[in-house]
Formats: C-alpha cells, sequence, structure tokens
C-alpha cells in the first residue's frame, strides 16, 4: 500500500499555485490538486467569470481574482494558464508579475507555442506545454507534454504531479510532437464520440428502436474502452480475440478494414488535424 506522501503528492509545495482560467479543464484540475493535498490558502484562481462551484472553494479558502502583491513573484511556485487560446495575447502578459526564478509556467493552451510563451514573459522562464484531453474531467485524461531547456528536474516533477490529478502523463522532447499528439488524444475524445452516434444510427437503420439502439452503442463504446484500459492486451489482439472466423464480427470488419475503410479514414483524419494544429500554432 502506498504511503499517503504518495497519495498527496502537492501537500508539501512551497509556495503558492495560480491558476489562470477556470474553465472545465482549469477546474478539473483544481479539484484534482486539492484532493492531492494542495492547500486552498496557497491557491489563487483568475478566472472573469467563476462558476459557482469556483466561488465556493473561495469560501474555503482559495484566494479568487486577487491583485498581485509585493510577495507574487517569491511566492509563486507555479503558473497554470488554461484560458482559450484566443485570449493568451491579452492575458498571458500581465503574468509576468507573478514570475520569479524558481516559478514553473505550465500552459495547457492549444496552439500556443513555448516561444510564443517566453517571448510573452520574463527572459529565463520555465515553461512547461500541455495537451490534455476532456476525459480529464472524469480523472482518466491523457496529457503529453515537453519542456522547455529552463525547467528543472524539480519543477519537471511539480508538472507531473500537477498534469496527473487528471490522468496520465507521458513526455516529448520534441515540441513539434504535440500537433499530431492535439489530433490523436487532444481530438481523440470527439473520433470515439462520433463511433457511437454512428453505430448508434447503424442500429436503428438495421431495425432497433433509436432508444435501444443508443443504449447498446453507449455501453458498448464505454465498456469496450474500459475493457481496454484494464486489460494487458494491446487493442489489436482484444480485437482478434472479439472475431471469429466467417462469423458476424468477421464479415463487419471486412467492410470496416477494407479499402477506404477505418485505418484509411482515421490516418486522413489525424492527418488533417496535424496540419491544422500547425496552422494554428503559426
Amino acid at each position: 500500500m502506498k504511503k499517503l506522501s504518495n497519495q498527496k503528492p502537492l501537500g508539501k509545495l512551497s509556495g503558492t499555485l495560480l491558476l489562470v482560467g477556470a474553465g472545465k479543464m482549469g477546474s478539473a484540475m483544481l479539484d484534482g490538486w486539492l484532493a492531492r493535498g494542495l492547500k486552498a490558502k496557497q491557491t489563487s484562481v483568475i478566472e472573469p467569470q467563476p462558476h459557482k462551484s469556483i466561488k465556493a472553494l473561495a469560501r474555503r479558502g482559495v484566494t479568487l481574482n486577487a491583485k498581485p502583491g509585493p510577495k507574487a513573484k517569491a511566492d509563486a511556485a507555479a503558473i497554470v494558464i488554461a484560458v482559450k487560446p484566443q485570449t493568451a495575447p491579452e492575458a498571458v502578459p500581465p503574468l509576468g508579475l507573478y514570475v520569479g526564478k524558481s516559478t514553473l509556467v505550465l500552459s495547457i493552451m492549444a496552439g500556443r507555442t513555448i516561444g510564443f510563451l517566453e517571448k510573452t514573459l520574463p527572459a529565463g522562464v520555465a515553461v512547461v506545454r500541455a495537451m490534455p484531453n476532456t476525459p480529464a474531467a472524469i480523472g482518466r485524461g491523457i496529457t503529453v507534454a515537453v519542456a522547455n531547456a529552463n525547467v528543472t528536474v524539480r519543477q519537471r516533477k511539480l508538472a507531473t504531479d500537477l498534469l496527473s490529478a487528471i490522468g496520465k502523463v507521458e513526455w516529448v522532447k520534441d515540441e513539434a510532437l504535440i500537433d499530431a499528439v492535439t489530433a490523436l488524444s487532444g481530438s481523440g475524445p470527439a473520433y470515439v464520440f462520433l463511433l457511437a452516434e454512428a453505430m448508434t444510427k447503424a442500429g436503428v437503420a438495421a431495425g432497433l428502436p433509436a432508444d435501444l439502439a443508443s443504449r447498446l452503442a453507449r455501453e458498448t463504446v464505454s465498456g469496450s474502452g474500459e475493457l481496454l484500459h484494464r486489460s494487458e492486451l494491446d487493442a489489436a489482439l482484444l480485437r482478434q480475440n472479439v472475431t471469429s472466423p466467417g462469423g458476424t464480427t468477421a464479415a463487419a470488419l471486412n467492410v470496416l478494414m477494407g479499402p477506404g475503410g477505418f485505418d484509411e479514414l482515421l490516418t486522413k483524419a489525424i492527418a488533417a488535424a496535424t496540419k491544422r494544429s500547425r496552422d494554428l500554432a503559426g
């Protein structure tokens, strides 16, 4: 059994943590941090339109929309930027007031590069750029992160602890990979939801009542995802285990895996999303 200290990795954080943007992803992260031992009194949030849940946390000690004081730089262990990327030119520059010599800046803004943050914030800033996905809302996300040369081993661990609050974390060395990550895992939940949607429509076309088709598709997709999550087998072997030679599943897969089928369509889709991510990043 793990020790309590390992279960509460943020309980010994020195300094304060500033969350900029408390929408769905930011709020999910904040909930995870507090569950992992971060003290409310160490936490500040900048959110012009705070949800009632954020206001409730403010009553528990989280600082909401406070102006930076004289100790802001010394206290800011980390700044997590979770605003919409289109607001970055206005939202990011004022954060320089909070950046001290040991401050980690962790950005989950899509399309905003490390270079953008380095140019916008004080020289020598330690930056981690990360791309989470929406299952983070239930603590089952997957995030890929990349650090600039200023990030120390200690800051990298802090970034891992912060991102682990919403799911698993992978690190890459090449920032250019983040565009493909955005296309695969960042946009990926939409592909899975589309699968459930398409299965529902296909079930109705095959004669099932719409409500039954919807329930069957939903439970099949979510249950299969959970099986994949728990199993030590890879996806290809799990698929093969469901497929009897000459059976119904094989008949369906002959269509899905044939020319112009699922593999080819997804390859094209992810390539298109990767290109769009690069275009947005400039």
